[in-house]
């Protein structure tokens, strides 16, 4: 089964054309390579809520992203509103897959406690905010990766919840 992913980048310096977006470019290997997915939005946008939740909405209203994987903005400063953004476009929180990666990350740095990353369901959509770090975005992916099918098959109404339970 093949995923349609969106990818949003949330960051001043990368929606200048200043900082290459390499945390995208690591979700995209990751995607193709360990999720079977395909890429059919990707953008940068600056650190504003805004321009943040427009984005989701087009990327899954109108794109019917399976998954939107966010990288940026989740930190402690004050332009950091990814996680605002997608409370405020979620109809649902999916708070397990964020405690997952924040668990992961904290056996091989206490820091990835002060990520403020948030998942959530709008419509049949995912949505996941991952850490604005390419190796961040690596371990954070990675420690959902294999119930990321499992999780996209019951958003998107393709597979009958908790199928082959166990």
């Amino acid at each position: 089964m093949k995923w349609k992913v969106a990818i949003l980048t949330a960051s001043d310096k990368g929606s200048k054309g200043e900082r290459e977006d390499t945390s995208a470019q690591v979700i995209r290997e990751l995607v193709e390579e360990e999720l079977n997915g395909e890429i059919v939005d990707y953008r940068i946008v600056p650190d504003e809520q805004d321009e943040i939740m427009a984005a989701l909405i087009e990327m899954t209203d109108y794109y019917q992203a399976d998954l939107v994987l966010t990288t940026g903005g989740t930190g402690l400063g004050p332009r950091d509103v990814t996680p605002e953004a997608t409370i405020k476009t979620a109809d649902r929180l999916v708070p397990g897959i964020s405690e997952a990666m924040r668990m992961g990350g904290m056996s091989r740095t206490r820091r990835a406690m002060l990520s403020r990353g948030v998942s959530g369901i709008r419509g049949r959509s995912l949505i996941i905010n991952l850490p604005g770090s390419p190796k961040g975005v690596h371990e954070c992916l990675m420690q959902v990766m294999d119930q990321l099918p499992h999780a996209l098959g019951i958003v998107s109404g393709r597979i009958g919840e908790h199928a082959n339970e166990r």
